[in-house]
């Protein structure tokens, strides 16, 4: 190996590095229940609650998604996760009687909702639609 061949694995090798604290250091789904969820709505202009179980398979298909876009719109929006198994006062009160359903709150209000396993794609126009985000 030559002396530039090094220089270029050397680089690859701290992007790389580099990528992986930054993803460490970006806010990710917070975990919401009864007592924390007046202080998630809120505390943030804009925030998104995934209602969900660990028995629904529709859920564990939504909830990488989740963490996704909280690392795409970090900053601007807040990500929740509220188990209903837990939390069952507080899936009553919103009227949760399907999961996975995601909330979309803004300045305390809920603005949106989505029930059933959406694509990111779809998950990610709804947040822009209901938040007002220039894209």
């Amino acid at each position: 190996m030559d002396d530039e061949e090094l220089d270029r694995i050397r680089e690859k090798k701290i992007l790389e590095l580099q990528r992986t604290l930054e993803q460490k250091n970006l806010p990710g789904v917070v975990e919401v229940n009864q007592a924390t969820f007046s202080r998630f709505v809120e505390g943030n202009s804009f925030a998104v609650l995934d209602f969900w179980a660990e028995w629904c398979g529709p859920c564990r298909m939504v909830g990488p998604i989740i963490e996704e876009l909280s690392h795409e719109f970090a900053g601007i929006v807040t990500f929740g996760k509220c188990n209903t198994d837990l939390s069952p006062r507080l899936a009553t009160q919103y009227g949760i009687s399907a999961i996975p359903t995601v909330l979309f709150f803004a300045n305390g209000r809920m603005v949106d909702r989505v029930i059933g396993a959406y694509p990111k794609d779809a998950l990610r126009s709804r947040v822009i639609r209901a938040f007002g985000i220039e894209e």
